[in-house]
């Protein structure tokens, strides 16, 4: 390990993510927008935030809600215009909070001018924008599916040949191999850098390379073909990254983080490198993802939760493999995953407040910047999906047509079942301000329903009692503003095998911070405070007990 830990202002900040569509709406039209934002800064001043990560806002026909781009210079309608970004961004920035950009360059909307030109003609200019293939024996090029299911190529009538769409049809995969598809790309992220924004969180950035063989994939279970070893962390991902850096970030203070689905710790090395050469950090999914041991009942969908054992072994070996090599990101939430409190702790009444205390400080003390995502800060939790029609999410509706109607795999029962544990709708669910109508989130018809949970959970009721969900992840924010060691300090796995307690410490220049958190709903024995003296920086309970943890507590000591 190096003698120290480079710094960086990144690695110190704690970042928000802000879903705008769900956020706040501004002007009654039941769709968050910039204006709504602005009007909150002081909400996350008052949390505390150093960093808010903004999901897209580009101009979208919005069939992945703004994942899928037709003017990366240009702001969506339902947003605002790009008045009102500069207003968002000086207002943040005069708060002392730095704006970071979602960028989604795998990809753009078959509705951007590019490929609008791209598909007119074979031998049109922008015809290598795209990747176009023959289709083979009267089918597609190979049996690649896509993320949102079905294959992951469209035929185009216009010209007779397919393109490739690894989500939705509408999401078409740009062309990595052609220099000028890059050009294009570093100089609209020129234009943003050049507004003054802080950084890029790259939408699944590890998918940008494809193997131009573009062979079959490994067979699953419903007949398509596994693109991931094939676009995933392809030949050339880390060649054009390190252009990208050379060409855009080394030129510009920024944060930089990629979405690197089925990303290896060696492969995040890469990526993350502690030269700089290619980003500050990556998302990983393992700990979200089938590994962590909630099973499945169809492909991605299931009933099941995450089993502690299995969460706490890959943690620990992102946390322990990249020491001194790259830096992680520590999050629980986002805007594809359910709400952490309902899938990783208990959103039962009596036990949602302590169980969401216990997960932020578990994953707060670690080494890592942190991601909030918002609404997780009050505890919000998953909703409940009573038919197909109240869900808004691409995935979710294409699921239910492969496998409730077409295969007849899953009943519509246990579909929604799944929906209610695992549907990325539950994180899209607007925010929960106060307990007046539609929860202080707009005066007109949201655009998707309210978690009917809002007149208990908002954030009116939380901002100014101090044992709520909020106040501790203020103090949780704070404290990692105060203490070195909580940083940048080294990460030291604790009680591996116990089956209730998720136990760490961390070190650095001499200080030592003991971190131990019950994930069940029990007492477990834990002697690990027995004989210590030092200072308990946060816990969320009172009161503790000689050699056991009480439901959910979370204890963290400095000694």
């Amino acid at each position: 390990m190096p003698e120290k830990e480079q710094h960086a202002w990144w690695k110190e900040a704690v970042i928000y993510q802000i879903y705008p569509r769900s956020f706040m709406d501004a002007n009654g039209d039941g769709i968050g927008d910039l204006a709504g934002i602005t009007q909150r800064i002081p909400y996350l001043s008052k949390l505390g935030v150093d960093v808010v990560w903004l999901s897209p806002v580009y101009a979208s026909p919005n069939d992945d809600n703004g994942y899928d781009i037709s003017d990366y210079r240009a702001i969506m309608k339902d947003f605002g215009t790009m008045e009102d970004f500069d207003t968002l961004l000086a207002t943040a920035h005069k708060a002392g909070i730095k704006i970071v950009m979602d960028l989604v360059v795998n990809h753009t909307s078959d509705e951007h001018a590019w490929f609008i030109e791209s598909r007119k003609s074979r031998t049109n200019p922008y015809r290598d924008y795209y990747i176009w293939r023959d289709g083979k024996d009267g089918k597609e090029p190979n049996n690649w599916e896509s993320c949102f299911s079905g294959p992951a190529w469209q035929y185009d009538e216009a010209t007779g040949q397919y393109y490739l769409h690894l989500f939705s049809k509408k999401q078409v995969d740009l062309n990595w191999e052609n220099p000028k598809v890059r050009d294009e790309v570093y100089d609209l992220m020129t234009f943003w850098c050049d507004k003054g924004i802080d950084g890029f969180r790259m939408d699944v950035i590890s998918m940008i390379s494809k193997d131009q063989r573009f062979p079959d994939g490994p067979v699953k279970p419903d007949g398509y073909g596994d693109f991931s070893p094939y676009c995933i962390s392809g030949p050339r991902v880390h060649e054009f990254l390190q252009e990208m850096n050379q060409r855009v970030l080394s030129k510009y203070d920024l944060l930089t983080v990629g979405e690197a689905a089925g990303v290896t710790i060696d492969e995040a090395k890469k990526y993350a490198r502690s030269d700089g050469k290619e980003l500050g950090m990556v998302f990983q999914f393992e700990h979200v993802g089938s590994e962590n041991g909630k099973g499945s009942i169809v492909e991605k969908w299931t009933t099941g939760k995450p089993k502690l054992q299995n969460v706490r072994a890959i943690l620990n070996k992102w946390q322990t493999e990249l020491e001194g090599c790259a830096w992680n990101s520590l999050y629980w939430d986002n805007h594809d995953q359910p709400r952490c409190v309902s899938m990783f702790g208990n959103d039962a009444p009596e036990y949602r407040v302590r169980s969401a205390k216990m997960l932020a400080t578990c994953l707060h003390m670690m080494k890592g910047t942190p991601y909030i995502y918002q609404g997780e800060e009050l505890g919000m939790t998953n909703t409940h999906w009573a038919s197909i029609d109240d869900c808004r999410d691409v995935e979710e509706k294409n699921a239910w047509q492969q496998f409730v109607i077409d295969q007849k795999r899953v009943s519509p029962e246990i579909m929604l079942a799944c929906f209610d544990n695992m549907a990325r709708d539950n994180a899209r669910t607007p925010m929960q301000w106060d307990a007046s109508k539609n929860a202080g989130f707009t005066t007109g018809t949201p655009w998707i329903a309210v978690n009917p949970n809002y007149t208990e959970i908002n954030a009116a009721s939380e901002i100014n009692d101090p044992d709520s969900v909020f106040n501790y992840y203020r103090k949780l924010i704070q404290l990692r503003h105060e203490h070195e060691v909580i940083v940048y300090g080294k990460f030291i796995p604790l009680l591996e095998d116990d089956p209730n307690i998720y136990a760490y410490a961390r070190e650095l220049d001499g200080k030592k911070l003991l971190v131990a958190c019950n994930w069940t709903k029990d007492e477990a024995p834990c002697t690990l405070f027995d004989d210590t003296n030092g200072t308990e920086l946060i816990s969320n309970y009172k009161e503790h007990k000689k050699g056991a943890l009480q439901p959910y507590e979370a204890r963290v000591v400095l000694l």
